[in-house]
């Protein structure tokens, strides 16, 4: 039996980690970690689970749904009211293309480096 694996972390390249984690945190309430700093920053959860942030220099922003610079991964969360999240995700600065695959089950935006997310209803 192959060993068990547990995901404890998603780590995204970006130009500003500080910047990235900021807005993950206002977006989700998970708290800074301590350790971040100019090179990489962190958010964690309860129950473990870690978002990290890490500055790769001369980064390029997935140009999704384009393929020119491709997404590589993205990340989804569930909330509870999709407009209500979409307002306070293009607040805090996400943009959200027009090209929309979802119809009503799922909306795409993009982070301020540019990583496409997707918002379902919960």
């Amino acid at each position: 039996m192959p060993p068990q694996m547990k995901l404890t972390a998603i780590t995204l390249d970006c130009p500003d980690p500080q910047a990235l984690a900021a807005f993950y945190r206002q977006a989700t309430g998970l708290e800074l970690h301590p350790k971040s700093d100019d090179a990489f920053a962190g958010l964690a959860r309860e129950d473990g689970l870690f978002i990290g942030f890490q500055r790769v220099d001369n980064y390029r922003a997935p140009s999704w749904p384009d393929q020119t610079v491709p997404q590589q991964s993205h990340l989804d969360f569930a909330v509870d009211d999709l407009n209500e999240a979409e307002a306070l995700l293009l607040e805090l600065g996400a943009s959200k293309p027009e090209y929309q695959p979802g119809g009503d089950r799922w909306r795409v935006f993009t982070d301020p480096a540019g990583h496409p997310f997707c918002l379902t209803g919960s």
